[in-house]
């Protein structure tokens, strides 16, 4: 065979022409990922969303001041008055490999600029991971689709792309890596590479974990396994020596990390891996004394117990006080999805969206496709085992991470991820069997060309096709995006952009006293501290539940109360956001329609979280305020506007008071001027807002607290 054909050999390693094209692959496979990551770069280099900006910080502060003062950091700049213990409320991995990266790679370049570009590079790399990986389950041509197939998946592009520097890229490839070494361990034959494979397996696991918390999911599938393990692999001396090896590297790696730690060692996490260790070794000793032809009867009556017993145990801890420590809400969400709406903070955050049917279609297309068809070719007895898997085992391990990553994915948009690899692995072994099946089909030389020729066009275009089209909801279109801070986040700004916040923050670094302290919605807490060096109440780390409540109760209160409020938490500033779009009249009068995604848009969510009702605040299209809001409401007030009338864009039809199907429209009216008189002072207002034109306007608004005012009674 030509792809067998030598081209040069090293030592005793010979170099073939098959070698050079899985290279090939693989750097196309790395280049179209970087490709389809970098496209957030033509709109400004800039870090995106708002967790990056925290870790670039973090990152900083170890580069500035070194490793060890890093764990004893104590951060007053945030969470004010309380601050924050850094290493022990974040995924320090992230911090820790980013820092030693950039001292090994990142020359004389800006730190900021690495921290953007090191996602994109740490996610495109997993695509070797995942060939590896992939490779041990169903071989080198199955490695070689999932590469690719992983390079194009929305789920996982939208959360690696250039600025994302937050924890997923780097949790997913230690995760990945993990799995593989692990994976790799218990199939080598030499015991010594075995053990140091299952050892660094277990540690790289432990870094992915303390990437990303998310990473916790690995534990579902691998728990899961080790208990078939007794059922389906007959080297039980081998299991007992290496799994507990294996499991305990894996836990005494956590426990030397504040995050996952301790608690999570001796929580529910820790246990979903130490009880199946358990029974692997008490599965292996009752299948010993027992005879061969109860040996499987028996092993399912443990296995039953313990599942029985371990339910128990998981019900009683989530409905008592108990030693076992719980994980927190979000973690629970992912293994029942039904709890995401009786937390409204978990529910008002975008990515803690449960995922739907057609969001899921839309994520993964035509991979969706071909990973069921790469389930049944799995569970198949016509595939011979010479065409894939050499062992039960990796066809059953193939199996647990299908299911339970497309069940942990359907609890948040976010963990789409972890569906995509699941598929991604799926449907790779589907193409590989299809390919070789196609190809070992012998016909007249014309034939066989054309039907091996029209097979490679015809799997490339299905899964390049989804790259472009639709226009408006392809790959591209939804990776071609501006970073966060440069559209205030909004799905209002399409593909343009601004500067409205990046002057924002800016002017307050600059007009402001360096002990201020800055109000904001949560969701600006980040952005404040990091590129103003100011200190916030509260920020997307959402430490202190109770806090963000107070402060969502103060925005909705009476003005005088709020001021009052603010006041006694020593605040000098509060900043809000503002999105909608702009519309000039023949007569050169301007309005505008408050709809874009800035608190405007998140009233709902205010009162909810406040722990009031949002009828109060909206009306029932829930994006039009009501009388009350305008009128009695800190937030209502802060807003510069006034309601003008209300219009439907489908009749053209004007109304005096809400009606279903209208738009609320407003014109400028600034409450708060630089007044003595007036509770606060409006500072400073972004130039999309100030420009007297119509079009996109994400305002940024900093109001001065008058600390001389006098409330009224």
């Amino acid at each position: 065979m030509i792809l067998n054909k030598s081209l040069f050999q090293i030592g005793s390693n010979n170099f073939q022409l098959k070698h050079l094209l899985v290279i090939g692959i693989l750097i196309l496979s790395f280049s179209l990922s970087l490709f389809l990551r970098s496209t957030t770069t033509q709109y400004g280099f800039e870090l995106n969303e708002f967790d990056p900006f925290y870790n670039f910080r973090a990152t900083e502060y170890i580069i500035e001041n070194g490793y060890s003062q890093y764990f004893e950091w104590h951060d007053d700049k945030t969470w004010y008055p309380w601050g924050r213990d850094v290493s022990a409320t974040s995924q320090s991995m992230l911090h820790l490999t980013a820092a030693i990266t950039y001292q090994l790679f990142g020359g004389n370049s800006n730190l900021y600029d690495f921290t953007i570009i090191f996602p994109a590079i740490i996610g495109s790399l997993t695509v070797i991971v995942i060939f590896a990986l992939v490779r041990l389950f169903a071989g080198t041509t199955a490695g070689l689709f999932a590469s690719l197939l992983f390079s194009i998946s929305l789920p996982i592009l939208l959360r690696g792309t250039f600025g994302w520097f937050k924890s997923e890229p780097l949790g997913i490839f230690y995760g990945v890596l993990g799995l593989y070494l692990f994976l790799s361990g218990i199939r080598s034959k030499n015991k010594k590479i075995a053990f140091s494979k299952i050892i660094l397996g277990g540690m790289v696991l432990t870094f992915g974990m303390a990437s990303w918390g998310g990473n916790q999911f690995f534990i579902i599938p691998l728990g899961l396994f080790i208990l078939a393990l007794p059922f389906v692999r007959k080297d039980h001396k081998f299991l007992l020596s290496s799994i507990p090896v294996f499991v305990g590297t894996f836990l005494l790696t956590a426990i030397m990390f504040e995050r996952p730690g301790p608690n999570f060692v001796f929580g529910i996490g820790g246990l979903s891996i130490i009880i199946p260790t358990i029974f692997l070794v008490a599965c292996i000793f009752i299948q010993k004394i027992s005879s061969d032809k109860n040996k499987i009867r028996n092993g399912l009556i443990l296995l039953i117990s313990v599942i029985i017993i371990g339910s128990s145990l998981f019900v009683i801890s989530n409905e008592s006080d108990s030693a076992v420590t719980l994980p927190s809400f979000r973690y629970l969400n992912a293994l029942n999805p039904f709890l995401t709406t009786i937390d409204p903070l978990t529910d008002s955050v975008a990515e803690h969206a449960t995922t739907n049917v057609k969001e899921s279609f839309l994520f993964h297309t035509t991979i969706l496709i071909f990973s069921g068809l790469g389930v049944w070719l799995v569970l198949s007895k016509k595939i011979s085992k010479n065409e894939i898997f050499t062992k039960n085992d990796m066809r059953l391990f193939v199996i647990i991470i299908g299911i339970t990553g497309v069940y942990v994915s359907s609890a948040f948009v976010r963990l789409e991820v972890f569906a995509s690899i699941s598929l991604v692995i799926l449907a790779s072994i589907a193409l590989s069997i299809l390919t070789k099946q196609i190809f070992s089909i012998t016909l007249s030389q014309t034939k066989n060309y054309l039907l091996k020729t029209s097979y490679v066009g015809f799997i490339a275009i299905l899964f390049m096709l989804p790259l472009v089209f639709p226009d408006n909801q392809s790959t591209l279109a939804f990776v071609d995006m501006p970073p966060a801070i440069l559209s205030g986040g909004t799905p209002l700004l399409g593909t343009s952009a601004n500067n409205d916040w990046l002057d924002t923050l800016e002017w307050i670094k600059l007009n402001t006293p360096e002990n201020a302290v800055i109000a904001s919605w949560w969701d600006y807490g980040y952005w404040i501290t990091v590129m103003s060096e100011r200190a916030t109440l509260i920020d997307n780390a959402t430490l202190i539940d109770s806090r963000i409540t107070q402060v969502a109760q103060i925005f909705l209160s009476e003005p005088n109360d709020a001021w009052k409020s603010f006041n006694e938490m020593n605040v000098d500033y509060v900043v809000i956001f503002i999105s909608g779009e702009k519309y000039m009249t023949p007569d050169n009068k301007l309005f505008f329609d408050l709809r874009g995604g800035g608190d405007e848009s998140k009233i709902t969510w205010f009162a909810r979280i406040a722990e009031k009702h949002p009828s109060v605040y909206q009306h029932n299209d829930y994006k039009s305020p009501t009388n009350y809001f305008w009128n009695e409401t800190l937030l209502g007030k802060l807003f510069p506007f006034t309601v003008l009338t209300y219009y439907n864009p489908q009749t053209q039809e004007e109304s005096p008071i809400f009606r279903d199907n209208f738009h609320q429209l407003t014109i400028k009216n600034i409450k708060y001027s630089f007044d003595s008189s007036t509770p606060f002072n409006l500072v400073y207002a972004s130039s999309t807002f100030v420009e007297e034109k119509s079009g996109p306007m994400t305002g940024v608004f900093v109001y001065k607290i008058n600390k001389n005012y006098t409330p009224l009674d």
